[in-house]
């Protein structure tokens, strides 16, 4: 039996996650939840899961949240400092980091400090500090699991082969909901078109992030802290089934892939039981059914984002941080409708091309660079 907690358990993430612990009872049970400002939903996850402690973001939502429970509910706690103390439950042999953006940083390196297998979902934590994540990891014997179908998939593709043998590793990218839209059509994109993914459901920010592909961008800087890889050694392929989820090419000129249908319960499902694979009831893919599988060279003219992640790791130090708070308030400022949705790629290049890169040793190093983005932003679509 493993025991789990979940920080973002009321998001897309952490609601599979919690589909996956039900669907396998004898093998799992939840023992912390973290959500945001959803009480109503946490209080659910309470009753169908009974966690020992729970967190929310504020004490504005932990009082209508006890009064659900009632007195004999989990201990509730909240903020940052309730959220970490999620992350680093005793009981927990796997904390699933699901939240989304910058707020994930500090509940992922407690979970790391703690010596924790944590279950990384979210892309900013190694974007933002991935040198002080990794370090971190190395010092406490944490285990980190990737949970992006992606770096998901390349784990599985190495198979613990040394990544001195590795001569590429290649990110197929669906291309989002505007594959193949008329370039003069993107001006009129709405936020309802944009977070309507073709083949994952997902949460509104990284929909959006899937459109223009600067999910790519965040996850080329992902894999180079995960696999220790260079990023000339990491490519992204357009591959807009979705089957494929990674591959890893060798030295040798063998390339192998894993696949599996597009269902996020299938890595969280991975992550969880590592080392060993269970069945779960998760889909099974019928390859005579799929027919054919296709892929298109990326057109950074069409889309620029993932380009900006090879900029962001040459200039180094918190360049990488800058890229993805830029990225975070520019979607912010495009879902709610006060720049159309080709800006941002644009907007996010502005900051990252005026930033002189700073060390980062510490976490507020991050958030100083998160935060001097997100000024910069709200500066240039004042």
């Amino acid at each position: 039996m493993k025991r789990v907690a979940v920080i973002g358990s009321t998001g897309s993430i952490g609601e599979n996650t919690l589909k996956v612990v039900a669907a396998a009872p004898e093998r799992f049970e939840i023992v912390g939840l973290a959500a945001g400002t959803n009480y109503r939903r946490l209080a659910e996850q309470i009753s169908a899961h009974q966690p020992q402690v729970v967190s929310v973001c504020t004490e504005h939502e932990a009082g209508p949240l006890c009064a659900l429970i009632g007195p004999d509910g989990p201990e509730v706690v909240s903020g940052e400092e309730g959220l970490c103390k999620v992350a680093t439950i005793p009981e927990a042999d796997v904390v699933v980091i699901a939240v989304a953006g910058a707020a994930a940083l500090a509940p992922a390196l407690a979970a790391v400090n703690a010596g924790k297998t944590v279950a990384l979902a979210n892309k900013e934590c190694l974007v933002m500090a991935g040198g002080l994540i990794m370090e971190a990891a190395k010092k406490s014997g944490a285990t980190i699991l990737p949970v992006d179908s992606e770096h998901a998939a390349i784990f599985q593709a190495l198979a613990g082969r040394p990544v001195a043998q590795v001569k590429r590793i290649i990110l197929p990218a669906s291309g989002g909901p505007f594959l193949d839209t008329p370039p003069p059509e993107l001006e009129r994109v709405t936020p309802e078109q944009a977070v309507k993914h073709p083949t994952w459901p997902m949460g509104r920010k990284i929909s959006v992030d899937s459109a223009t592909l600067m999910n790519k961008a965040l996850e080329i800087i992902e894999a180079h802290w995960l696999f220790g890889l260079p990023p000339e050694k990491i490519e992204v392929v357009i591959h807009p089934e979705a089957i494929i989820h990674g591959m890893v090419e060798f030295d040798d000129g063998s390339v192998v892939a894993q696949m599996s249908v597009p269902d996020m319960r299938l890595p969280i499902l991975h992550a969880l039981a590592w080392p060993e694979r269970i069945a779960a009831g998760m889909p099974r893919l019928d390859l005579p059914e799929l027919g054919r599988l296709t892929f298109r060279r990326l057109d950074p003219s069409r889309f620029p984002a993932p380009g900006l992640a090879y900029q962001a790791l040459k200039m180094g130090g918190d360049a990488p941080a800058v890229l993805a708070a830029a990225d975070e308030a520019a979607i912010a400022a495009f879902l709610s409708g006060r720049i159309p949705f080709t800006r941002i790629v644009p907007l996010v290049a502005s900051v990252l091309d005026s930033h002189t890169p700073a060390p980062v040793t510490t976490i507020q190093d991050t958030k100083r660079a998160d935060a001097r983005a997100r000024e910069q932003v709200r500066r240039a679509i004042q």
